[in-house]
């Protein structure tokens, strides 16, 4: 597993995106850590991109539009 990056979404919480192998198939993973009182560690929201269908998920994001 390589991290790649963190990007912080408000005070308690961070998406990571990292670099994983899962039973054999490597991918893109984007989750969330949380770092409370309560809770630190990682929640159920993410996402796993297979490393195969990176490029197209990627061209989507290039694709956003900001300005509309």
């Amino acid at each position: 597993m390589a991290e790649i990056g963190r990007l912080r979404k408000n005070e308690t919480t961070e998406i990571v995106v990292q670099k994983t192998e899962y039973r054999g198939a490597v991918g893109i993973d984007l989750r969330e850590y949380v770092t409370s009182e309560r809770y630190t560690g990682w929640s159920k929201n993410g996402i796993r991109i297979p490393v195969e269908q990176w490029p197209d998920f990627k061209s989507i994001l290039d694709g956003v539009d900001l300005e509309e």
